[in-house]
């Protein structure tokens, strides 16, 4: 199956607009995502949960998460990514961080509206959040392009003996 390289997932997560899914666990063993802007700065992904998001509160009880980023036009490209959660910046302490939210707020909205947003929004405590690649589980898929073969969407163990990819490929499942 196709695999973005290191610097291709990085410049996928790097475009604007891609919004970060990050799935968390419920005080209650309930599964919960949230959509959420995020931006990529050194190797790391970073978020900024309200002070009463539940995701925030999800966190700070365990601070194990997933990432899910995708894209809705071809070449159907996605990075998942299980890792750990590490607090920059608790919630109070925004104005030590505030050009990294505005930065984050120019991946979402013109740059001609980004200090309004951030103005407007000042009063809503933050936290800074952000989730180390270098240490996480980092997957990541793409359709093939150009001359790729098109078989190769697929991880082997999807191809059971008898279908018609597998004779295709003359790639069973890995046994």
């Amino acid at each position: 199956m196709p695999k973005m390289s290191t610097a291709e997932v990085h410049a996928f997560l790097d475009e604007p607009a891609h919004l970060v899914r990050i799935g968390t666990t419920d005080d209650d063993g309930w599964p919960r995502v949230v959509p959420t802007w995020f931006r990529l700065l050194d190797d790391q992904v970073f978020f900024t949960p309200r002070h009463e998001s539940v995701f925030l509160a999800n966190l700070r009880l365990d601070p194990r998460l997933s990432l899910s980023i995708d894209e809705d036009a071809l070449p159907y490209r996605k990075v998942t990514v299980q890792g750990t959660a590490r607090m920059v910046h608790d919630v109070g302490e925004d104005d030590d961080w505030r050009e990294q939210y505005r930065d984050i707020a120019r991946r979402y909205i013109p740059e001609d509206r980004v200090q309004a947003y951030v103005e407007g929004t000042i009063d809503q405590p933050r936290a800074l959040l952000s989730v180390p690649l270098d240490s996480s589980r980092v997957t990541s898929w793409r359709m093939p392009v150009g001359d790729e073969d098109g078989t190769g969407i697929w991880a082997r163990r999807y191809f059971l003996p008898g279908t018609k990819l597998a004779d295709r490929t003359g790639r069973g499942p890995i046994g």
